[in-house]
């Protein structure tokens, strides 16, 4: 049926990655293990029938053949397990043997007839990029994905890829996030689609830190992730992306130097006041060399001041504390620009060199009038 052994590590690290596609419920039982397929190497896929992930590992296959285990089960066997070389060995009648060091289990797996096809993706266009490059790009964009469904386009990322490299962008409708970064491959030309943002959170922990390339793929329907011995499937969002270029306003006749962190603190401190049940949004005073910050709710009142570079020329603008903060601690770089123009007209921030590797746009909350 399947026969193998296998290092302890390796195991529990492909039970772990395929595990992030398994899904937690669903009315077809298989769907909720890990299918084991053991020819030439070993093959672990979980799948939700959104998202499924592959990964191949090295091991000894005694036997070839395929099963299905509960994930669960299968992932935290394997955790309590010794170091040491796991030995597999599951019969026709489905029951798994496995054995490491002194310890021993005996299971029940699930035919691995009942398990669907992981969708194949039709080779349209890919591209190559850093695995670390894919995964600072994904986090520093990820935060502004919408989670509002009867927009489902805006609950992923838009990949735009041409001869500038590759640009991602999310949008939730109260702020943007984007990056753009130089490829290291592209092939078939220039293209675009929309990944969504669940599955990017799975491609984000697929990445490891280095410098080591990640494939992406696009199929008609499809998208594949590769990195390395480890394959991420997910469907393509379809529908119109926000048309960003034209959304992002860039004569802004005020512009600011501002140290992140210190911003971020300012902003933390007037913040306390401020809960879910008390909301209200930060105002801000942009003067010459210095921003007012101030926030009043039921609990209170908070003020604070930041030094900035500049003159804000007095302006009176108010933001959602949290979406100001995510885009001041998710910037790539400790210093921004900021350029502001009315206190009803979006906050831009941009690198302090000019540079177009980075843009955030949060967008004002009306100040009551005292």
């Amino acid at each position: 049926m399947l026969k193998f052994s296998c290092e302890k590590t390796l195991l529990q690290q492909a039970v772990s990655a395929a595990s992030r596609a398994v899904a937690s419920k669903s009315s077809i039982p298989a769907l909720e293990g890990i299918l084991m397929e053991g020819d030439m190497n070993l093959v672990l896929s979980g799948y939700n029938m959104q998202t499924g992930i592959r990964t191949a590992i090295e091991a000894q296959i005694h036997e070839a053949g395929r099963i299905v285990l509960n994930a669960k089960l299968f992932g935290d066997i394997i955790r309590k397990m010794p170091d040491d070389v796991i030995v597999f060995s599951a019969d026709e009648k489905l029951v798994v043997h496995l054995s490491c060091g002194d310890a021993s289990f005996d299971i029940l797996g699930l035919s691995a007839e009942d398990y669907p096809e992981l969708p194949e993706v039709d080779d349209q266009f890919s591209v190559a990029l850093e695995q670390r490059t894919l995964r600072a790009m994904i986090s520093q964009t990820a935060f502004a994905v919408s989670t509002n469904e009867s927009r489902p386009v805006h609950t992923g990322s838009l990949f735009e890829i041409d001869d500038n490299g590759l640009t991602m962008v999310s949008v939730d409708g109260f702020r943007l996030a984007l990056r753009r970064e130089p490829l290291e491959r592209m092939d078939g030309g220039a293209f675009r689609f929309v990944a969504p943002g669940s599955a990017l959170r799975e491609v984000e922990s697929i990445c490891s830190d280095s410098d080591d390339l990640i494939t992406v793929t696009q199929g008609k329907r499809h998208l594949l992730f590769e990195a390395g011995a480890t394959q991420l499937i997910c469907r393509r969002l379809e529908g119109d992306f926000l048309d960003y270029k034209n959304a992002i306003p860039r004569s802004n006749p005020i512009a600011l130097e501002v140290e992140c962190s210190a911003l971020l603190q300012s902003l933390d401190r007037v913040s306390v006041v401020i809960s879910e049940k008390l909301k209200s949004p930060v105002k801000c005073v942009f003067d010459d060399e210095r921003v007012f910050l101030s926030a009043k709710t039921g609990n209170g009142e908070a003020k604070d001041i930041c030094y900035i570079k500049g003159d804000g020329k007095g302006l009176e603008i108010g933001f959602n504390n949290r979406y100001l903060m995510d885009a001041l601690r998710y910037a790539p770089s400790d210093k921004v620009r900021m350029e502001l123009n009315t206190g009803i007209s979006p906050c831009i921030i941009t690198p302090t060199d000019g540079s177009d590797n980075f843009l955030y746009m949060v967008l004002p909350v009306r100040l009551k009038v005292q």
